[in-house]
Parts: structure tokens; C-alpha cells; sequence
């Protein structure tokens, strides 16, 4: 930062002094200084962010920290992560944006958006509700432990790697005992209903049978070429491993969890009940939709929402000949057998692949970007699937590990496919992995926006491209049209119940029977979704928020550009910023409209 003031102190002195090229030279040379600062500045905050995060290091591809789990519940860890985001805080602003190119100054206004969000976090005591059925780090743990996952075991060291990493995530486990300890002290603790919905994945992991225990799947997959002598180095390592440190510290935290932990839990179902919750409520909104709308303002939204989609579903109802009212069209479609042809896990996901089969030769006509990043339809591993939703897992940033779609299959017999349509377009084409895997494969971009996620544009395009599903060949079957709205009716929910829930002081009871009265989703997925907005306050609002406003950016260039809109140009538009909060989103397509106007 020295050096690039010295020099632009020098290049002033000598615009006072030279002709007008050279003045130019000079001031080109200052902005190349400024920019050289700026990346360099940009590099070794991404460093130090997989060095703090080498989880996320783990699921971009960077193996050099596999071996690493941070405490990140650990009071050295906490005060690491101020100082971390305080330093880059101090070093963005130093940079005037007139010294800056335009895609630097989009990073510069990204990078204080990061920092000042996190900062704020650290004012609330996460910390102390470390483990909840859906959001928390030993989920993911889980899912690398698996062996399918982000973590490699291709080679000996990568074993090795990995047992070292669960030494520190046994040292993690042990603090987010202590850690809810302090919270039922302090009230922080989670509601009831969360903690019954932990206890069985918990237990899951206490199985004493090492063939049946997930942690132990990578020995049962050694690779070719591990010799007699590693392999057998290798079974005892894990065996000792999981009987003698693994399996007891869930049975330390299950029993603490189903006795202590549950007796202590919360009936209320809002986080505004928890010490600072209101304050902190207003903080998620902010992260998850990255506005400064209010929880009044999202609510009405919602409920206006609710009735225009509402009304949609009626049309659909009458198209397809049912006599009654809307609700008693949700429980037809809750209940049709003919929705639910299956009878063994492989036919759901072959469904997936013949999804994206049939909507291939539409793509180019949306879209001339395609992604290199290799992709996958699998099931939800058994240990979580009974409260896990459908989700997509990125590939690695260098394109070797494939983007996965997981969804999950309970039992095939009652699955319906009536929204697989809209939710493949979602989770997967050209949803998250259009998304997340473009951005990666960009080249032109700073290595810490590959890896940032501001879930009201990353959510909110992938439910956007649900409404794509007519232009790329989808929705000729008016339950899969209904399954898009259906889709688009749960986040419009999610506005009305979330905000019910942590601002209006709605029960979970409240919020599950709105969903019931309002949506087709079966009662156990309505529970499921209930406790899933319960346990991360503010998250279910992106999708709607986000979907909303790129709805409008398109409406808005389509009316500025008339005949000139190419969709395809502005999708590119939209997608090759790789994530930003949403206003830098819209302050870049009305750029965009500006210049081909």
C-alpha cells in the first residue's frame, strides 16, 4: 500500500511537468500500479480466507489444506475471523474507485459487502447454537466422511489426511458440547422439535458395526494400487479411529443432546426469543436477500404472491377438469397414484436424467454459455435423507469433480413427480450448476468470488429459471406446469411463514397449517420445511426476493432494447458476475441497457 502511494505521488508530480501523452502514460501507469495493488490485495484475502475455511478450500478443489478442521467454535478462532475481515475492510477502502477499472471496482464494492455482513455476524452468538438437523458443519463432515463427497481418497496420504482432519473435528465436537452448554445458560438453545430431529442422526453414527458405519466407507472402496500392507495399515487406522474416538463423541453429544440439550429446548419456534433475536433476525434478512427490506415489507410481498399464484393454480385445476376447491386439489395431487410410478430409487433419478434429455436441444436457444463442469444426478445419502431437502453440490473450481444434484428418496413408492420438472431446472439445469459452475470456470474473474454465495442471487436465479421451463421444452403436462407454480407458491410461502415465525411471533404449528392451506407439498415435507426456515431465520426469502428482481431487470432491458434484446446476451450478463448482492446486480444491467440503448 506504500509503494502504490509513493508512485502515484511520483506520477503526479510528473503530470505536472509533461506533455499531454505523457501524461497519459504516466496516468495509465498509475492506474496499472493501483490495479496490480488491488489484485494482489484481492489474492491474499482469498488465501487467507481457505486457510481460516480449509472446508471450503476441501469443496473448491484445493487440496493443500485436507488434513486442516479449524475449531471455529473456539473463542481464537472467533476473534481470527475480526481481525481477518477488519484488515480487508481497512484495505478495500484505501482504494479510490477512480485508480480502479470498472470489473475492479465491481470486486472492491463486493469484497466491503463481505466484510461488513461478516463483521456484523460476529456480533451474535451463532457460536453457541453450533448444531442444528440441516445447516450445521457436522452434516457436511458427514457427507465428506462418506467418501463420495468433496474429500479424495485416491491416495495413502489422502486417508491420512483425512484422519488427521477428524482429530480436529472431534476437538470441534467436544467445544459445541461445551458450547450449548453455555447456551442453555444464556438462552440460546434451539427449539424442541429441532433437537428430536438431530437425536436420530446422531445416533445413526453410534452403530458399532464398523461395516455399517459411514465413516467407514472409504475402506470398503480402496482404490487400485494400494499395496496389501496400506490397506491393512489403513483398516486398523480407521477401525481405531472410529470405535475408539468417532463413536464415542456422538454418544457423548447424542446422550448430552437427548436429555440435558432436550430438556432445556425452546417451545417457541421464533429466533426473536432468543437474546438479541429481533436484532439478529434483521441482520439474516440482510444476508440472505442482501436488501434493507423489512420483515413487514416481506411479509405483505408474500401474502401478495400467495394470491396471484393462487389464482394461476386455479386455471391449471379447471384445465385439467377437477371439481372442488383449491385445497382439495392439493390433497388430489398430494395423493395420485398415477404421480407416483416408482418402485425403486434408480427410476427417480433416471426420471432426472431424462428431464434434462428431453430439454437439451432448447438450451443454445437461452443460453450460448455452456458449462465445462462435468454433472450428476445421485441419491441423498441414508444417514441424512429423512430431513434433507433436494439439493446441488458444486464441482471443483478445476472442473475434476463433477457439480452433483441430490435428491433425496425416502421411500420410492410415495415419491411424486409432479414438480421434478421445475425442481431439476432449479437444483441442477440451468439452475445452480449453470450458475456456480460458470462463475468458476471464469477466468477473468478474482479467485474469492468463485467461491462466494449471496443466496438472494443465487437462489433467486435458480428459481428464476424454473420459469423457463415452456421455452425450453418442458411443462407439456399440466401437472408438471402446476408442479412450476406449486414450486413457485413454496417460496412465496416462505415469505409469509418465515417472517410469521420470526417477526409476528407465528408458531411452528401456524406456519405449517398456512403451508397446508396454501401448497401441494405432502405434510412431512411441510414439517420438514418448517423447521428448516426454524433453524436458519432468513434464508427461505432469497429465493423470492431474488427470483422478483431478475424477473424485472429482464422486463426492464426487454422494454429498454426492444428488438435488440437477445436473451442469451442477457443471461450472460446476469451469470458471468458469478455472485453480488443485488443491488451491484441491477447496477449492471441498467449499465448494460445504457450502452445498447
Amino acid at each position: 500500500m506504500k509503494l502504490y502511494s509513493i508512485l502515484f505521488g511520483l506520477g503526479m508530480l510528473l503530470l505536472a511537468s509533461c506533455k499531454t501523452d505523457g501524461a497519459n502514460q504516466v496516468s495509465e501507469e498509475g492506474e496499472n500500479n493501483a490495479s496490480i495493488a488491488f489484485e494482489e490485495m484481492l489474492d491474499d484475502y482469498y488465501e487467507e480466507d481457505l486457510k481460516l475455511n480449509p472446508l471450503k478450500a476441501t469443496m473448491a478443489g484445493d487440496n493443500r489444506y485436507n488434513n486442516h478442521f479449524p475449531n471455529s467454535l473456539s473463542d481464537e478462532h472467533q476473534s481470527a475471523l475480526k481481525a481477518y475481515f477488519s484488515k480487508y475492510l481497512e484495505e478495500a477502502k484505501s482504494f479510490k474507485n477512480e485508480d480502479l477499472k470498472d470489473g475492479e471496482q465491481l470486486s472492491k464494492a463486493i469484497l466491503l459487502w463481505e466484510c461488513e455482513i461478516n463483521l456484523a455476524r460476529l456480533n451474535y452468538r451463532e457460536d453457541l447454537r453450533p448444531i442444528d438437523q440441516m445447516w450445521s458443519v457436522n452434516l457436511m463432515v458427514g457427507q465428506l466422511a462418506s467418501g463420495a463427497s468433496a474429500q479424495p481418497f485416491n491416495t495413502v496420504e489422502d486417508y491420512n489426511n483425512w484422519l488427521e482432519r477428524l482429530d480436529g473435528y472431534l476437538e470441534w465436537m467436544a467445544t459445541a458440547e461445551d458450547k450449548m452448554r453455555a447456551g442453555i445458560e444464556l438462552g440460546y438453545v434451539l427449539p424442541k422439535s429441532l433437537i428430536k430431529k438431530v437425536l436420530p442422526q446422531l445416533e445413526a453414527l453410534t452403530v458399532e458395526d464398523l461395516d455399517q458405519h459411514l465413516f467407514y466407507s472409504p475402506i470398503k472402496d480402496f482404490p487400485d494400487g494400494f499395496s496389501d500392507v496400506d490397506r491393512e495399515s489403513l483398516k486398523a487406522a480407521f477401525g481405531s479411529m472410529i470405535s475408539d474416538k468417532i463413536i464415542p463423541a456422538y454418544k457423548s453429544l447424542y446422550d448430552f443432546m437427548s436429555t440435558e440439550y432436550l430438556a432445556a429446548g425452546r417451545t417457541s419456534s421464533g429466533i426473536s426469543d432468543i437474546p438479541n433475536g429481533k436484532e439478529y433476525y434483521k441482520h439474516q434478512i440482510k444476508t440472505y436477500t442482501t436488501t434493507n427490506m423489512t420483515a413487514d415489507e416481506i411479509h405483505q410481498l408474500g401474502l401478495d404472491e400467495v394470491a396471484r399464484i393462487s389464482a394461476e393454480m386455479e386455471k391449471v385445476k379447471e384445465e385439467v377438469g377437477f371439481e372442488g376447491d383449491l385445497k382439495s386439489f392439493f390433497d388430489f395431487v398430494r395423493t395420485n397414484k398415477e404421480l407416483m410410478p416408482f418402485t425403486e430409487p434408480q427410476q427417480v433419478l433416471d426420471n432426472f436424467n431424462a428431464i434434462h434429455e428431453r430439454m437439451k436441444p432448447q438450451l443454445t436457444k437461452l443460453f450460448d454459455l455452456k458449462p465445462k463442469t462435468p454433472f450428476e444426478v445421485r441419491r441423498t445419502e441414508a444417514f441424512r435423507e429423512k430431513s434433507a431437502s433436494a439439493e446441488y453440490n458444486p464441482g471443483s473450481l478445476d472442473g475434476t469433480r463433477p457439480g452433483i444434484f441430490y435428491t433425496p428418496i425416502p421411500d420410492a413408492t410415495k415419491y411424486n413427480t409432479y414438480s421434478d420438472e421445475s425442481l431439476f431446472l432449479h437444483e441442477a439445469i440451468p439452475g445452480h450448476h449453470y450458475q456456480i459452475s460458470l462463475t468458476q470456470e471464469n477466468e477473468e474473474m478474482p479467485k474469492f468470488r468463485k467461491t462466494l454465495w449471496y443466496s438472494g442471487y443465487g437462489e433467486g436465479w435458480a428459481l428464476y429459471t424454473e420459469s423457463l421451463g415452456k421455452e425450453l421444452g418442458l411443462y407439456t403436462d399440466p401437472y408438471q406446469y402446476f408442479g412450476m407454480l406449486g414450486a413457485e407458491m413454496h417460496r412465496a410461502i416462505r415469505l409469509v411463514v418465515d417472517t410469521g415465525i420470526h417477526s409476528k411471533g407465528w408458531s411452528r404449528e401456524k406456519a405449517i397449517e398456512y403451508s397446508l392451506e396454501n401448497e401441494a407439498e405432502s405434510e412431512a415435507s411441510i414439517i420438514s420445511e418448517i423447521e428448516r426456515y426454524m433453524a436458519n431465520p432468513g434464508q427461505a426469502l432469497s429465493y423470492k426476493i431474488g427470483q422478483l428482481k431478475i424477473r424485472e431487470l429482464r422486463n426492464r432491458s426487454q422494454e429498454a432494447l426492444g428488438e435488440a434484446f437477445d436473451i442469451r446476451k442477457f443471461h450472460n450478463q446476469v451469470l458471468e458476475t458469478g455472485c453480488v448482492p443485488l443491488a451491484l446486480l441491477e447496477n449492471k444491467i441498467d449499465n448494460w441497457i445504457a450502452a445498447n440503448q
